[in-house]
């Protein structure tokens, strides 16, 4: 299946984006912290969401309106008192079909399943709003990546569709560890 090989394919740039997210998160101390590390997922998600437009729709993920986006992100940072702008530089992936589409989608996607961990550090800090993005699908949240997976491993069509989406989300994760590099102290 590859949504394994990508697991498999991605982990380092994934685990080496993990350890500057959390680096940041662990630095949050007020609401002005938390809405500076916010902005970085919605520079990002938001351009990600973008260059995958043309590829994904209710015709390749019949669930797209239903999923989280970078909505939730700007929701979340306004319910902090700020707003979205002054954001940090952002550029995804190049992404010129379906498998890169969907390449880069599964990042975005799996970011749902560190969300509640990311919640409870938050707020072990002080923080009590602000949670509707890390939330993720609630109770769901499982189910949603269940069918995501599902849908992704029927995508590629051949050996090089494979290679594009393991391709695409290995940059995806390391573009999104260069927004977050940027920033690297929120204070």
């Amino acid at each position: 299946m590859v949504s394994t090989k990508i697991k498999e394919a991605t982990k380092q740039a994934h685990q080496e984006l993990e350890k500057t997210v959390v680096l940041q998160l662990k630095q949050v101390r007020s609401e002005a912290d938390y809405a500076r590390v916010l902005k970085n997922f919605y520079a990002y998600f938001s351009v990600v969401e973008k260059a995958i437009a043309p590829y994904i729709d209710s015709n390749t993920l019949p669930d797209i309106a239903e999923r989280r986006n970078s909505t939730y992100i700007k929701r979340d940072i306004e319910e902090l008192g700020s707003d979205a702008t002054d954001l940090p530089a952002a550029s995804a992936p190049v992404i010129h079909n379906t498998a890169q589409a969907f390449g880069a989608l599964y990042v975005l996607e799996g970011s749902i399943m560190g969300g509640p961990y990311i919640v409870q550090m938050l707020q072990k800090y002080g923080m009590e709003k602000g949670f509707h993005f890390f939330s993720g699908y609630g109770a769901d949240s499982g189910k949603m990546w269940q069918t995501f997976t599902a849908i992704l491993n029927s995508v590629p069509q051949t050996v090089e569709d494979e290679e594009a989406m393991l391709q695409t989300a290995n940059e995806t994760f390391q573009r999104f560890g260069e927004v977050f590099a940027g920033a690297q102290s929120i204070a």
